[in-house]
């Protein structure tokens, strides 16, 4: 698994979970979405995320892109 797919399932499963709160617990957990989302939302333009820091410590492997076409492999 690569840091963007692990960063991407904890995302998704920190905004199910709070949702989830949200709705059956209190309502202040939606505040939590919104503090994984503008976190999204800013790593996308910096590329940085503390979630990355600790997936890079875990051993995972950043995404290598993928060629462009018209190039060999």
């Amino acid at each position: 698994m690569t840091i963007e797919r692990a960063l991407r399932a904890m995302a998704g499963l920190l905004v199910m979970l709070s949702v989830t709160l949200g709705y059956w617990v209190h309502p202040a957990f939606f505040l939590f979405t919104a503090f994984v989302g503008a976190n999204l939302f800013q790593s996308a333009f910096t590329n940085a995320c503390p979630a990355m820091a600790v997936f890079r410590r875990l051993g995972l492997l950043p995404c290598v892109p993928a060629p462009q076409s018209g190039q060999s492999r």
